[in-house]
Order: structure tokens, then sequence, then C-alpha cells
């Protein structure tokens, strides 16, 4: 199968996790998107959910295709949280936030009992880092905060170009909540779990695209089949 054969392969089998009546957080992304379009489709067939995105993008398209929506001030606890990711390692440790989602994702995934991820097999690796770790910073005082992650990355064998995102108009680059995001060109992260840990006691830092004990199985779309990966 193909990249997008494999993140469909994923999807479709993420549906035999959802069950009628179920409040589901949407994430964000491509796999994500392939996702909301087959639920749409259950959803046109009878299936009752609702449905919690991650970003105003999900929720568009939540939207066009009929999926009722909530959000979490209305539905603050959630069954399932299914959601792509950048890269996964074999502990379920996830890099997120390409999309510029992270936040929203981090948030909705939290509040679920449980968050499956999907993926094609391109982006399961051996060691997290290979993409560009995004974190999510305040505006005020953003050269000065991205010095600081500069300066607490070194500290973990972590170093690289750390670059604000712009967009497609080389504009700064705005997460839905108003925020910039730092890409982190590292290359490898060692210690994710320390690295998640101090990264997020940086006043201006709001969070990290490093998904450290959030997800609770990942769907693997492979060329000849899905895979799952549990917890150790």
């Amino acid at each position: 199968m193909t990249g997008d054969n494999q993140k469909q392969a994923a999807a479709r089998r993420a549906l035999d996790f959802v069950e009628d009546g179920m409040k589901l957080g949407i994430g964000t992304g491509s796999t994500a998107e392939e996702f909301v379009k087959l639920l749409a489709e259950r959803v046109a067939g009878g299936l009752k959910v609702i449905g919690v995105p991650t970003s105003e993008r999900t929720a568009a398209l939540a939207k066009k295709l009929g999926v009722p929506l909530s959000n979490l001030d209305d539905t603050p606890h959630l069954d399932l949280t299914i959601d792509g990711a950048d890269e996964l390692d074999s502990q379920l440790r996830l890099i997120k936030g390409g999309g510029g989602a992270l936040l929203r994702e981090k948030i909705v995934a939290t509040s679920s009992d449980r968050m499956i991820v999907i993926v094609d097999a391109s982006k399961v690796v051996k060691t997290l880092g290979a993409f560009p770790l995004p974190i999510e910073v305040i505006p005020f005082g953003a050269v000065s905060t991205a010095a600081a992650i500069a300066k607490i990355a070194s500290i973990y064998d972590c170093h690289g170009k750390i670059a604000r995102r712009c967009d497609s108009y080389g504009e700064p680059f705005f997460t839905d909540s108003n925020n910039f995001i730092f890409d982190c060109d590292f290359g490898k992260i060692p210690d994710p779990d320390s690295l998640a840990r101090e990264l997020n006691l940086i006043p201006g830092v709001v969070e990290t695209g490093l998904f450290i004990g959030i997800a609770t199985h990942a769907l693997v779309g492979t060329p000849t089949g899905v895979d799952m990966i549990e917890p150790k």
C-alpha cells in the first residue's frame, strides 16, 4: 500500500473502536481527516456520536460532512480521542504539532479515557527527533523564550536550529489560540521524557509537541495491513 493507502487503512481500523453513543476527540492532520471522512459515512448510516475537534480546520471538515460537534466546555469528559502523529516510537511516545494544533490536541487527548494514534508506517521511528519538535509559546518575549528552550535542550544533548514557524506568506504563523510555534530541528531526542518535563517549566512555553504517557494504542498502516502497538 502507498502512504495514503496506509493512512486510510489505519483510519478505517480505528472505526472498530468507535461505539454508538461515544463522545470522541477528533484530531488534526491528514490522517485524522481520513478518519473524519470515514466517521461521517458511519454517522450518515445511523451511528450516534458527538465529536470534539482539536482545531478549527477539523471542525470545519466535520461540520461540512455532518458529524455532530461539541466542545470541552459543554462536553468535558470524552470516551476516546483518535488522532495522528508526526512521529511515534515503540513506547507510544509521540511528536505532534506539525499541523499547529498541539496545544488543543493535548488538552483533548488528556480529557479522554483513551487516545488511539493512527499513522502510516513512515511515522514509526526508533528515536524521536527527526521531525522538528514543535513548541507553542506566547508571543510576548518569544525571542527570550527561544533562547531558554535552546539552553534546556542542550542539557539533554539536543542541538539544532530553532526557528519560529511562518505561514505560506512568510508571516509569523499563529495557532488557533493565537500563539507562536517554534520548530526545533534536533535530529534526535535521547531523553524525551526529561526534555518534555523541563521545557514545560520555561515561562512562556505553553506546551510542547512531545506527548508522553498519553497514547494508549497506535494503529500503524503498513504495506501489508494494519499493526497495533500496545503499551509495554
